[in-house]
């Protein structure tokens, strides 16, 4: 996060090279392996949280402890992302793929063996190192495939981490509540055989980047937003992501043990719930980026980001059932503007496509993993019920969204290059 916006180019991808694009098909298969690399990725990530309860008690932690395992994981990916991302758009490195995997590999089967809490914390530690590596380099592969379709390529790549991380979860309850952490190690073969997915990815963006990249690299204009008002939109966009990873960091990291404390539901059927809310969250994640395609992104940040706030200020003064559905709604709503928001800053600063993706993506896990340790210590010193009252209000920061310059036309958005 080194690099000032006066450095960076203000440009935008010029209509001959929108025509350009456009006469590539959205490459599927591409979209398809990376989401499926991205689901089983975020599985695997998803089972710390997952397994939260597991740990709570093996190692007789603490709320704050809990949150302080999720912040090494969030803060590890967070920091190394933006470089990440600034180091391979200067330098393209098709095959970091399959390595920043075998990061996670590695993590995982720590996790299922660490004797005690320092080793948890390494554990979580790689694993977000290995988050660090995937998440720039996949999001500039989606973009590759795209076709031009950037909304509804982030989205299929979003959609594939969401519905891992809901994976997570119910697989916990299957299989690790019942045989203990030791059966972690298991999810190792999903490791592997992302290894091998993102083996043949790399292949085909190391092709794709010979045989089209270089030729398409120069083709800009001049955007007509001064830095000052690129700086504002971006300053923006920050809080309107603080806003949602704070809020999802609340359910993520402490609904079952909301639903555990305030609804005596077992940790199997707390897993369930958590489970019910996170494949929400993936379909919500799907739908955003289309829509952001036909309609604006703008529009879509609007209603994701404030419309979900009536849902979150009735959740904590409802029942069990009511909780459910709300969950369901706010999952939903609130997913669907990572992709809108993502896709808009890569349009603000073209050219920085790893930067940008790097710096969103280690924003985000970075206030999830602050928001999971600060709501941690609030839960140890006033209750976790106080948590869900105090979240309810952060949607309403969907406010500042009429602060964001107006960078599109929405009957040209699906044909942006």
């Amino acid at each position: 996060m080194q690099t000032r916006v006066e450095d960076m180019p203000l440009i935008a991808p010029s209509p001959a090279r929108a025509d350009s694009n456009a006469e590539h098909s959205t490459d599927f298969r591409i979209l398809g392996a990376i989401s499926f690399s991205h689901l089983l990725n975020d599985m695997i990530q998803s089972l710390i949280l997952a397994i939260y309860p597991i740990l709570k008690s093996g190692f007789n932690l603490s709320f704050a402890q809990i949150g302080l395992i999720t912040l090494t994981y969030q803060i590890t990916a967070s920091l190394l992302q933006p470089a990440v991302g600034l180091v391979t758009d200067k330098k393209p490195m098709p095959y970091s793929l399959p390595v920043g995997m075998g990061f996670t590999l590695c993590g995982l089967l720590l996790l299922a063996t660490a004797p005690n809490f320092g080793i948890l914390l390494v554990a979580a530690a790689l694993v977000g190192t290995g988050s660090s590596v995937f998440h720039p380099e996949s999001s500039r592969v989606a973009r590759m495939a795209s076709g031009g379709r950037h909304g509804l390529a982030q989205s299929l790549f979003q959609v594939g981490g969401n519905a891992g991380a809901s994976l997570g979860p119910l697989l916990a309850a299957w299989i690790i509540v019942p045989h203990g952490r030791g059966s972690v190690a298991w999810f190792s073969l999903a490791a592997l055989l992302a290894i091998v997915v993102l083996l043949q990815v790399g292949h085909w963006y190391a092709r794709h980047r010979q045989s089209h990249g270089r030729s398409r690299s120069r083709h800009f204009e001049i955007l007509s937003l001064s830095r000052n008002k690129i700086i504002g939109a971006l300053v923006v966009l920050g809080l309107l992501i603080f806003s949602k990873f704070f809020y999802l960091a609340s359910i993520s990291s402490y609904y079952t043990f909301y639903l555990m404390h305030k609804f005596g539901v077992s940790v199997q059927g707390s897993q369930v719930y958590l489970f019910v809310f996170l494949a929400a969250v993936a379909v919500g994640a799907l739908i955003g980026g289309p829509i952001g395609d036909r309609f604006g992104r703008k529009w879509v940040i609007w209603v994701s980001i404030l419309g979900v706030a009536p849902f979150t200020l009735l959740l904590p003064h409802v029942g069990l059932a009511w909780t459910a559905i709300l969950t369901i709604i706010i999952g939903l709503v609130l997913s669907s503007a990572f992709s809108a928001i993502l896709v808009y800053a890569q349009e603000l600063i073209p050219g920085r496509i790893g930067m940008v993706s790097g710096m969103f993506f280690g924003f985000a896990f970075g206030m999830g993993g602050i928001g999971a340790a600060v709501l941690g210590g609030l839960a140890d010193t006033h209750g976790i019920e106080y948590v869900y009252q105090l979240c309810a209000w952060l949607p309403l920061m969907g406010l500042i969204t009429v602060f964001l310059p107006n960078i599109e036309r929405p009957t040209a958005v699906a044909r942006a290059a």
